[in-house]
């Protein structure tokens, strides 16, 4: 007879012997691991490091399946090369671009939707706010018009708003009270874990993985909770010539180097401090240096903070912490 129980929060199977170790409880009675209860209850949270290795064998065994996958995608902070996951999992896949309520209400779905349409191999695109509820009836009529078992996987990045996701379908269209475990920072899945929404859907969450270049693996949480937008974000645009710079606080500096008068529009965190330098100024130069040449209508995306759109073609210097990647598209917005 199997006695393994799992934890309903983070799918990690419940011990009572190492107080140290994954999985840890006081009594095998209860449902979630002390981790989970007190991100629950408490706010804590505690930091497990697995690696990448460990959730991608996971993803692989959902691609040996035939079932629909959700790939879940921050809208803010949406990886270089979406199409990477095709690699490992060749299943149906609907692009859900999460996070909507943090762009801008100016910005069209549309044109979201047009945009990863001509740059991805996905089956559907769909945009949605699981923090507001938004277009979550509509991904549900997408799910069952795709799926092709009951059990439709959830994976993505840590960050993108997975377990989110999943508590909302939960609440809207199960009679279960069972809750995901939630927290602001990354990791918070450790496993698979499995959701019976109703009789003909069921959700198994996947660990999120773990992107190397993201800023979020080298702050603090204090400071991971001031990148992440918790509402709207207000643009900031500047208009720079030749010469000109602007610091975002300690995390990074761009430089203006060659080009006419430009515009530079920052989509990141209300709560960030930008303001505008004179290049002459030494402010954040010990950083690692990186130099992009600019054509007509891109974007300069920073890891894990957002992005830069610009509309003419310039060459641009960045600063920042040499393992937090960057990278260039044609404009989103």
């Amino acid at each position: 007879m199997n006695n393994e129980k799992y934890c309903l929060g983070c799918g990690v199977k419940l011990q009572d012997e190492n107080i140290l170790g994954e999985g840890y409880t006081t009594s095998l009675d209860k449902d979630y691991c002390q981790r989970c209860f007190r991100i629950k209850n408490y706010g804590e949270y505690q930091i497990v490091t697995k690696s990448n290795d460990e959730y991608l064998e996971i993803l692989k065994s959902v691609g040996e399946t035939k079932d629909l996958v959700l790939y879940i995608a921050d809208l803010l902070n949406i990886e270089e090369n979406l199409n990477k996951i095709r690699d490992i999992i060749p299943n149906k896949m609907i692009l859900v671009l999460n996070k909507r309520d943090v762009l801008p209400k100016s910005v069209n779905d549309n044109k979201l939707i047009e945009y990863f349409k001509d740059n991805n191999t996905f089956d559907k695109v769909i945009v949605i706010s699981s923090e507001k509820n938004y277009n979550i009836d509509y991904l549900l009529k997408q799910i069952k018009l795709y799926q092709t078992t009951n059990n439709v996987y959830v994976v993505g990045h840590t960050n993108a708003g997975k377990s989110t996701l999943i508590n909302k379908l939960l609440r809207n269209y199960s009679t279960s009270d069972r809750e995901l475990t939630i927290s602001p920072l990354p990791s918070t899945t450790l496993n698979t874990v499995k959701i019976e929404i109703n009789e003909y859907l069921t959700l198994i969450d996947t660990p999120g993985l773990v992107d190397s270049g993201s800023i979020v693996n080298y702050i603090s949480s204090d400071e991971f909770k001031r990148i992440s937008p918790r509402k709207e974000i207000k643009p900031k645009t500047f208009q720079l010539r030749k010469g000109q710079s602007i610091i975002v606080e300690s995390f990074f500096r761009i430089d203006y180097v060659e080009g006419e008068r430009n515009s530079f529009t920052f989509y990141m965190s209300n709560d960030l401090k930008i303001r505008r330098i004179s290049n002459k100024h030494d402010d954040l130069k010990d950083l690692q240096k990186r130099t992009y040449d600019i054509v007509y209508n891109e974007d300069l995306c920073i890891n894990g903070l957002g992005f830069i759109k610009m509309v003419n073609k310039g060459v641009v210097d960045i600063y920042l912490d040499s393992k937090v990647s960057t990278y260039k598209r044609s404009n989103l917005i």
